[in-house]
């Protein structure tokens, strides 16, 4: 089968490496699931440099200390009372060195010692390599392993998610799980600051949704899905509740307005694949989006006719167009556009 002949990512080959206790001489680590680059560059630290001897053998530069002549010494310097050492450097694109350092760091990364490991992080700073330079890149791709941390899929953020829940003696069912991950951006560091809450508010076992919306507040897409989706309900005060709600979070009116468009673009798109006998699996390839969110903007587009979809994107660029040529109020001008909607659903 042609699942069995798929190369391994980088990720699982770093678990494996860790598992195994045979790590590679240097790592660099981007993407925007920190939360879980965080766990695997703390297993790497952890089989490399043990309490006692951390001041010695683990060595940790960023953007504002960092020198080649320092991350060279750090490199090269001998581990004290072990057998290995660690060199963490956080945040320092490589790739806008001057040409003398960057030349220097190609030839460092291309000898590191077999009692060394270095690790490149890249969390405020975009991994963002430039191969025409290509001393220093033919060094990063044929010494270094690029692990790259994405959101994880709903799936295994369900899980994830229920096995945290489960340590802190609570129990939560699939659906409200895929809510939280609704309502939150979806990334494990979020997710865990949310689950921590949560369990601290709930005093029962098992966890309701009335716990979630107690302590958690929505991400901005979330507040406008359950605005137009009370629209849908022709509940029109409550949607405009709604609007208030996401001022109040202090989000800017072109910010919200260009969440508003872009999710009345999800709902037309839904509208089509309904009107066509199109499946929710659709819906989730075209605007990338996990299994509930796809069904939940399925179910809300069943509420609407294709001709109000149009209308509303028509009205969305409307209000754009005042919003960036006129002196009216931005807030005013989103509450009109609420009202507008609610008129024409």
């Amino acid at each position: 089968m042609a699942w069995q002949n798929e190369k391994p990512s980088a990720l699982q080959n770093l678990k494996a490496e860790i598992k195994e206790k045979q790590l590679q001489r240097l790592y660099l680590l981007h993407g925007e699931e920190t939360f879980l680059m965080n766990h695997y560059l703390q297993q790497i630290k952890k089989l490399l440099v043990d309490d006692l001897t951390e001041s010695f053998n683990f060595h940790r530069l960023n953007n504002e200390n960092f020198d080649i002549l320092s991350f060279a010494d750090a490199v090269e310097n001998l581990p004290m009372m072990a057998e290995t050492t660690m060199v963490q450097v956080d945040d320092v694109d490589i790739f806008k060195l001057n040409e003398s350092d960057r030349e220097k760091l190609a030839e460092v990364l291309s000898d590191i010692p077999e009692y060394c490991t270095v690790v490149f992080t890249f969390v405020t700073v975009a991994w963002k390599p430039d191969k025409r330079l290509k001393k220093l890149w033919s060094a990063v791709e044929e010494h270094g392993t690029v692990v790259e941390f994405e959101k994880q899929n709903q799936r295994d953020l369900i899980a994830w998610i229920t096995r945290h829940f489960l340590a802190n003696q609570k129990r939560i069912s699939g659906e409200l799980c895929a809510y939280l991950i609704e309502i939150t951006d979806g990334t494990m560091t979020a997710l865990s600051g949310e689950i921590k809450k949560i369990c601290a508010y709930s005093g029962a076992e098992e966890i309701c949704r009335a716990d979630i919306d107690a302590v958690v507040e929505p991400v901005m897409d979330a507040v406008v899905f359950q605005m137009t989706d009370l629209l849908g309900q022709k509940q029109y005060s409550k949607a405009l509740e709604k609007l208030h709600q996401l001022l109040k979070m202090q989000q800017e009116p072109i910010a919200i307005l260009g969440a508003i468009g872009g999710h009345f673009r999800r709902l037309s798109t839904a509208r089509v694949l309904i009107d066509n006998g199109r499946p929710a699996s659709e819906l989730m390839s075209l605007c990338a989006m996990g299994d509930y969110a796809a069904r939940k903007n399925m179910e809300a587009a069943r509420r609407f006719s294709p001709e109000f979809c149009k209308k509303a994107a028509q009205l969305v660029l409307e209000t754009d167009y005042r919003m960036k040529t006129s002196f009216d109020e931005q807030e005013r001008l989103l509450e009109m556009l609420v009202l507008q909607l609610a008129q024409e659903a």
